[in-house]
């Protein structure tokens, strides 16, 4: 049986189906297609079959087995006979449906008495459709009672053909000799016609044969599995998933605190080690497995980097002091868009490989490119479903996706599904099993409105605490801005949530007042800011800390001290660490050291002094470091451009083809080249003087042209002006005005009229 080609197929479909299958077989797409010729080959070669097979389901991939099965890529074959190699029972309805979904990629083609497939599909099938070549002296020979009287030795030859390739290789094969001459299992099979010889050391085991030895597979889900889901509330869902964001931004802060402070060293095989990775889950109270979850996005949205030194190591980058000045949204939008682009697996950090070697994170080994397209296969399904309808079992919803792609994700699969479940929850994509609403706008729309929605799920921040007797200040929510600065300047956080609560201390007290804040300042934070009562015990410690603060400055004189009381500068003189600061007197009030002012206001602090910081002018100065920070990596916030063309190129592509087309079927008369001279151009004046004859004469033109990427096309237009190094002409078909600069045209001919 006879059917049309692929080009045929692909050119007799309308423009909105070749659209469809540019864009759901982008690899087709790059570089454009000059006419769908072009287009059929690419979709029939191997690498772009096998590419399209690993995103067919379950059922659609037996229905493939069984296309082959029935020899589709040999010759056309009606549906009912594909049906008979699917399980007794298979509707003919879904195989058609299935049919229907290959002929969507173009890995099918044809009406239903006469399907095809590309011979490249043989390779992409599974091992029950790789049936060998039929034989011909097998035709009308009983193959399976022919099978059943084999010896066993035989017969364990030709299961071995069937479970695999039916191709093999053997020395047996160098000649077909006699039955009653052939000595080994290979020579008695050649002789009985149950194997075909192809030279001397490859044999086949015929697709006859092949069919009797696997039978027809028992069953097969036509179907996905039945997804276990549970509906709450939306509001819970999104406002469960801003708690987390808030959770997320406060543990990168505190992360890029720490390496500002301490950079850990970036170790020789690259990544962070694991006593880094412990030091960080014990300063942000999380699991190793969290921590590693927040190194890693950290470094992908370029808030942490190797900066690439001598002894290198991992060092917050400029882009983190922009990040930290942003809202909360918009720093939660910036960690989750990173992480949905996140070309790594963070889940295998801690892991061991083959060598027994632990993973680390931030190493090359986590590295894994296919991983937001396996992130992003997860959270479509959990998109799929309602707002507020959540799975409500990690393994039910790796079955579905194993069912939808059974060839897609590797030995991991089902583990990516688990780690991307868990990883979106920390970070607030998902929440109680189910998408968030700004989960759902980041997979959707991007970060911005993503960074809108969060915006909208966050609680109001409020602008007051609550300060207890014991010296805590409870904050009942997220804080005002500047409000936060100020408690986090006065106080430490000593446990995080939904209520934050923090502790004054001396020590808390006395790092406000060496930013710069007076006694007075303090008292009016806490009066005007707390909604109950201020405790004497603060009031008394915050003026107790102030009487004492100050008393004994510096500056650089390297660095001096100095004091109205010159008491107590002999007493600063007479102590041991006057000594290790090497400070010298040379005033009465007045004493000075060629060492860093920072330095002496530590050791002075340490010893039992409490010293602030002055400058030029008198007042008080913060001298507290602010951490260490490297230029952002330009290659770090650079985003992959995605694959998929748009719409509008798309329509653009399937334009130049059906061009293409048009200009490949035109019947050409004289041409002339650009290229066919003693030298490169050497006939552009011939091509001139062609398309201006063409123009006068009314007369349709063939055009070869190059694009600036070097893709050759070609396309048939009638010349209407030449002026400028352009030639403006129009689409016979679709009327389009078309302009072709000149020095892109590599060939022209006349189009001969149809007589």
């Amino acid at each position: 049986m006879s059917g049309p080609t692929l080009t045929d197929w692909l050119r007799a479909r309308d423009d909105e189906t070749l659209a469809a299958v540019l864009r759901a077989r982008p690899d087709l797409a790059t570089p454009r297609p000059a006419d769908t010729a072009v287009l059929a080959t690419r979709a029939g070669s191997r690498a772009s079959v096998a590419r399209a097979a690993e995103g067919l389901d379950t059922f659609t991939l037996a229905v493939l087995d069984a296309l082959l099965a029935a020899d589709a890529d040999r010759a056309p074959v009606p549906l009912r006979r594909v049906v008979e190699h699917l399980p007794p029972g298979t509707p003919e309805e879904s195989a058609r449906a299935a049919v229907d979904r290959m002929r969507a990629l173009a890995l099918a083609w044809g009406e239903d008495d006469a399907l095809a497939l590309p011979p490249a599909a043989r390779e992409a099938g599974g091992p029950t459709a790789s049936l060998g070549r039929p034989s011909p002296t097998l035709e009308h020979a009983d193959v399976p009672a022919l099978v059943e009287a084999l010896p066993e030795d035989e017969r364990k030859v030709l299961a071995t053909l069937a479970g695999g390739r039916p191709v093999g290789r053997t020395r047996d094969a160098a000649t077909v000799l006699p039955l009653a001459q052939a000595k080994t299992p290979i020579q008695r099979l050649l002789s009985r016609g149950l194997l075909t010889r192809l030279d001397a050391e490859t044999v086949e085991l015929p697709g006859q044969v092949g069919a009797v030895l696997r039978g027809t597979p028992a069953s097969v889900e036509v179907t996905e599995p039945e997804l276990r889901t549970t509906t709450r509330k939306a509001a819970l869902v999104d406002s469960t998933a801003a708690g987390a964001a808030l959770e997320l931004v406060r543990h990168v802060e505190t992360l890029v605190r720490l390496w500002s402070a301490e950079p850990p060293p970036v170790l020789k095989s690259g990544g962070l080690g694991v006593r880094d990775l412990k030091k960080v889950a014990r300063v942000t109270e999380l699991s190793e497995r969290d921590a590693t979850l927040l190194v890693e996005v950290a470094a992908a949205a370029a808030l942490v980097a190797d900066n690439e030194a001598a002894t290198p190591e991992w060092v917050p980058t400029n882009h983190a002091d922009l990040w930290m000045a942003a809202t909360p949204a918009n720093r939660w939008a910036t960690l989750a868009t990173a992480w949905l682009d996140l070309p790594r697996l963070p889940g295998l950090g801690g892991l061991r490989d083959a060598k027994d070697r632990i993973l680390a994170p931030l190493s090359d080994e986590l590295r894994r490119p296919a991983a937001p397209v396996e992130r992003l296969r997860v959270l479509d399904v959990l998109a799929d479903l309602r707002a507020g309808t959540g799975v409500t079992d990690p393994d039910g919803l790796a079955a579905v996706l194993a069912w939808r792609a059974p060839r897609r994700g590797g030995r991991l699969r089902d583990e990516m599904v688990r780690w991307t479940l868990a990883e979106a929850t920390t970070l607030g994509l998902v929440a109680l099993g189910a998408l968030s609403g700004p989960g759902r706008t980041l997979v959707a729309e991007g970060a911005a409105p993503a960074a809108k929605r969060m915006a909208e799920a966050l609680p109001d921040p409020i602008d007051h605490v609550l300060v207890q007797a014991d010296l805590t200040v409870v904050a009942p929510g997220p804080l005002e801005p500047h409000l936060a600065a100020r408690i986090t300047e006065t106080a430490d956080v000593e446990s995080a949530g939904s209520a934050t609560v923090y502790r004054v201390s001396e020590s808390s007290i006395r790092r406000a007042l060496d930013a710069g804040r007076s006694a007075a300042d303090l008292h009016e934070l806490f009066t005007t800011k707390s909604k109950t009562p201020i405790p004497q015990s603060l009031e008394y410690l915050i003026d107790d800390v102030a009487r004492r603060h100050g008393r004994l400055r510096g500056g650089a004189a390297t660095s001096f001290l100095r004091c109205d009381d010159p008491a107590l500068i002999a007493e600063v003189a007479a102590s041991p660490t006057a000594t290790t600061l090497q400070l010298r007197k040379i005033a009465p009030t007045v004493l000075v050291s060629p060492l860093p002012l920072l330095e002496i206001l530590d050791d002075l602090r340490a010893a039992g002094f409490a010293p602030a910081a002055e400058g030029a002018d008198g007042q008080v100065v913060d001298l507290r470091p602010t951490g260490r920070r490297i230029q952002t990596p330009a290659k770090a916030l650079r985003r992959a451009v995605p694959r998929t063309p748009g719409p509008d190129q798309l329509t653009d592509m399937v334009a130049a083809m059906r061009a293409g087309d048009r200009a490949a079927d035109s019947r050409r008369g004289r041409t002339v080249s650009a290229k066919s001279g003693s030298g490169a151009g050497a006939n552009t004046a011939e091509t001139l003087a062609l398309l201006q004859e063409a123009t006068q004469a009314h007369q349709a033109v063939w055009i070869g042209l190059v694009d600036a990427h070097g893709v050759a096309s070609q396309r048939v237009i009638e010349p209407l002006r030449i002026g400028g190094g352009i030639l403006e002409g129009k689409d016979p078909t679709s009327e389009e005005i078309r302009r072709l600069p000149l020095h892109r045209i590599t060939s022209a001919a006349l189009v001969e009229s149809e007589s």
